[in-house]
């Protein structure tokens, strides 16, 4: 039992409060075998083998990070101490990551995502999406993968990140291996497929190709969709099904009504939302001194929209949740009950999930307690170091 809970955000619409995260007050969580079996005020909370006393504090989901890139080697400070002076950025960085990747040992990728895992899961995620895309290679991608698989169910198959520095003249032949033997290698240590579908990367034609392959063994679609410009990557995840597009800072009107035209009602515990999900990543435009996305314009549109760190090496080195809370709020539009949100019961719609995200009777026992009173303090002390406990399928971590 998790008692004494000053505010409890469950995300559950219509119970509490109301509004998005569905807040009770002075509440208790009861957890059975690594779920949730009950939630209710604090004065009524049944008997328990163990209590935890969050002493009034703030009590929520545990965050769900949906874009992430934990396996790699080496680290590009020097490319980030360049944009700061000035450079802009291209996303050309990333085969300088491809080469050290290639070079690494197994167990040297599988420490630094060890690393990353921990240091999220100490912020408060206890779930995290993990992408390959830093072999682009039958046997470096398919090697990703099952890293990635050893520490996260929901690993995604980016083998058409760019196209690698020996195939730079001959794209429509690394399109064929990406669509054939990497993603045969790939697919069963996969749920889903990606592609960076961006000038210098992969366009429309291509992208389509490749998603589609990944749809017919099974895999989900998720897609990097308009962040160096506006392009096709929106639509197309909209056209495809995708379960979220990702980035989306250079939307026009008819990517926003795309979005919005897969919205549908439905008796589940939030009433409604897009099937493909915007997930925000303000931490690349944090890195890259690039335009924030307009997540006020989604939202008044109707728009699901998620929250992810998109930690990398090159262009948003951040595991924090919590720091890209306070930049949704601080540079994009976003009141912090939208922005907690986002980073918890969006995150878990990005990766079309409803066992997480939410703190009700059925849901995964994954709690965080903050050192604060309220959940506006993620945005209220950004860079304040506020997980006090994390519980993850119901274990204090």
């Amino acid at each position: 039992m998790v008692h004494n809970i000053g505010e409890l955000v469950t995300n559950v619409a219509g119970t509490g409060e109301g509004g998005p995260l569905g807040l009770r007050r002075r509440a208790a969580v009861l957890i059975e075998q690594g779920e949730i079996v009950w939630v209710g005020p604090d004065g009524d909370a049944p008997n328990a083998d163990r209590r935890i006393d969050a002493g009034g504090a703030a009590v929520l989901p545990g965050f769900v990070d949906s874009h992430a890139h934990l396996v790699f080697a080496g680290d590009r400070a020097a490319e980030f101490a360049a944009r700061m002076a000035g450079q802009p950025y291209t996303g050309g960085g990333i085969r300088t990551t491809v080469g050290a990747t290639r070079a690494a040992s197994d167990e040297e990728l599988r420490a630094t995502v060890r690393r990353l895992h921990a240091e999220a899961l100490r912020q408060g995620t206890t779930t995290i999406e993990i992408k390959s895309g830093y072999g682009l290679t039958v046997a470096d991608e398919a090697r990703s993968l099952r890293i990635a698989a050893e520490f996260s169910e929901e690993t995604t198959f980016l083998g058409a990140h760019v196209v690698p520095t020996e195939y730079a003249d001959r794209p429509d032949e690394y399109v064929g291996l990406v669509c054939g033997p990497m993603l045969t290698a790939a697919a069963p240590y996969a749920r889903w497929i990606d592609v960076f579908c961006e000038r210098g990367a992969f366009d429309a034609d291509h992208a389509r190709a490749i998603l589609a392959c990944g749809q017919a063994l099974g895999l989900g679609v998720r897609v990097h969709a308009n962040q160096l410009g506006p392009g096709p990557g929106v639509r197309l995840g909209v056209e495809l099904g995708a379960a979220s597009v990702d980035h989306c800072t250079h939307l026009t009107d008819a990517d926003i009504e795309a979005l919005a035209s897969t919205r549908f009602d439905c008796m589940c515990h939030d009433g409604g939302h897009t099937t493909t999900v915007a997930t925000l990543l303000p931490g690349a435009e944090f890195s890259t001194r690039s335009p924030y996305p307009d997540a006020r314009r989604l939202l008044d549109a109707g728009v699901t929209v998620a929250l992810a760190t998109d930690c990398n090496p090159g262009s948003s080195y951040t595991s924090s949740m919590p720091f890209c809370i306070a930049l949704a709020v601080r540079e994009m539009g976003m009141i912090p009950a939208e922005a907690v949100w986002a980073a918890t019961a969006g995150g878990a719609r990005a990766l079309r999930r409803d066992d997480i995200g939410v703190l009700r009777p059925g849901a995964r026992a994954d709690l965080i307690i903050l050192d604060a009173p309220s959940h506006l303090h993620l945005a209220y002390r950004p860079g304040v170091p506020l997980i006090r406990q994390v519980l993850h399928n119901g274990v204090p971590r």
